[in-house]
């Protein structure tokens, strides 16, 4: 067991809070998602994978290698969302805040896991 276990369940909880916004996505996500031309069509995935990476931090919780999967899986998600807005020259507040605030989480809690595993 990773010990604390709050640090995954804080990232589980903002993980599982994105994944209700993006079930029906309200408007800061929807225009975030069209500033970066992510095509409509792959929207319904984002409410899954979110979902699936919550229950991956939680889990991992008590398995330490779902732990460490799961957050690295999450750093690479926000990279990719990153290169996303740069590549659309979106440098607004979708760029500096949500996606460099939740890759900043996300490494955060990657090295927090690898330190404790």
């Amino acid at each position: 067991m990773i010990d604390p276990w709050w640090p995954l369940a804080t990232l589980a909880f903002v993980q599982f809070g994105d994944a209700v916004l993006c079930y029906k996505p309200v408007a800061f996500v929807r225009n975030c998602l069209t500033n970066v031309r992510f095509p409509q069509r792959f929207w319904p995935v984002l409410t899954p994978l979110k979902l699936a990476a919550a229950a991956g931090l939680i889990i991992g919780i008590w398995v330490t290698w779902l732990a460490v999967l799961t957050a690295a899986a999450l750093v690479g998600y926000f990279l990719v969302a990153i290169g996303a807005h740069l590549r659309a020259r979106d440098f607004g507040r979708d760029l500096f805040v949500n996606a460099t605030g939740m890759l900043a989480l996300c490494v955060a809690t990657l090295v927090f896991v690898l330190a404790a595993a």
